[in-house]
């Protein structure tokens, strides 16, 4: 967000620094054509949204508040920073169960809404392996990040996409015990020429999870909740199909639509299951889905 200020600069910095961390956010002065103005950025547009109630006499200079647009001052890295940090799921928990059926999927979300937005540390659904049965559990979206990237920070806000399954930081995660799939209706990725975010779906509302690993993990994920004890889980990614790579060449998301791929992903050895992570064939997937959604 790009916000015309007078003292929030020096105010602001202060108390983001201890409530979310350094590392979390980043502030620079506007261009000059823009007079008195300062630049935030955040990770969360959560933190995001909690900074412009704090301070409702800031005027936001170009209504920026979206998922993808990034500050060069950031002074820490994260594993493809801009791959799918949003998606949605609006299945209903009948229709989860409906696919893993005869099998029995026990159930321990209670009543779960349809999740039009899902933004990196929020929670969202996961089917996974427990004591010798599926379960559709809640789980936070943002894995353990690799320690090198942890120096100097105060916060693990997680690492929500996995590319390289050959680090040790990932291989501990990866027999049957900590795979699940991460249902999804749609997903969106930041066009690379506009850093404006482009829905993807599949058609007829085919159903469809992402490869994911979870894990359950003791840590920092915000200064002011301190230390806590979550079930995390991300998801693989891999090189782009035709679809997206118009609009995001880097990676997409591992996305699974047959019941024989979600079985294995599920049960496999690794030696089989790392077949699993490559593209959806061309044309596979359609524009659309979420309408591009904003954050509030």
């Amino acid at each position: 967000m790009l916000a015309q200020v007078r003292d929030i600069a020096g105010q602001g910095w202060g108390r983001l620094r201890d409530n979310i961390g350094d590392g979390e956010f980043a502030q620079h002065t506007g261009h000059a054509l823009l007079g008195n103005s300062v630049a935030f950025y955040f990770r969360c547009v959560e933190d995001a949204s909690r900074f412009v109630a704090a301070h409702p006499q800031m005027v936001l200079a170009d209504g920026t508040i979206t998922a993808s647009y990034r500050s060069p001052l950031f002074q820490f890295g994260r594993e493809e920073v801009d791959m799918c940090n949003l998606y949605a799921m609006t299945r209903t928990q009948d229709e989860l169960r409906r696919l893993f059926a005869p099998l029995p999927l026990t159930d321990s979300l209670g009543n779960m809404p349809a999740m039009g937005q899902i933004y990196p540390d929020y929670p969202a659904p996961i089917v996974r392996n427990a004591d010798g049965k599926r379960e559709l559990a809640m789980a936070r979206w943002g894995m353990p990040t690799p320690p090198q990237f942890l120096v100097g920070k105060k916060t693990d806000r997680g690492v929500t996409n996995i590319r390289n399954t050959k680090s040790p930081h990932w291989r501990r995660w990866l027999s049957p015990e900590h795979r699940c799939l991460v249902p999804m209706t749609s997903f969106a990725e930041p066009d690379h020429r506009t850093k404006e975010n482009v829905w993807f779906s599949l058609p007829q509302d085919r159903p469809a999870f992402f490869a994911g690993l979870w894990t359950t993990w003791t840590s920092v994920r915000k200064l002011k909740d301190g230390e806590t004890t979550d079930i995390l889980f991300g998801f693989l990614t891999c090189e782009p199909n035709a679809d997206v790579r118009e609009v995001h060449p880097k990676a997409m998301p591992v996305i699974l639509t047959e019941p024989g791929e979600w079985e294995a992903w599920l049960t496999a050895p690794w030696s089989e299951a790392v077949a699993l992570q490559r593209p959806l064939g061309d044309g596979v997937l359609r524009r659309g889905g979420e309408r591009q959604v904003q954050a509030d």
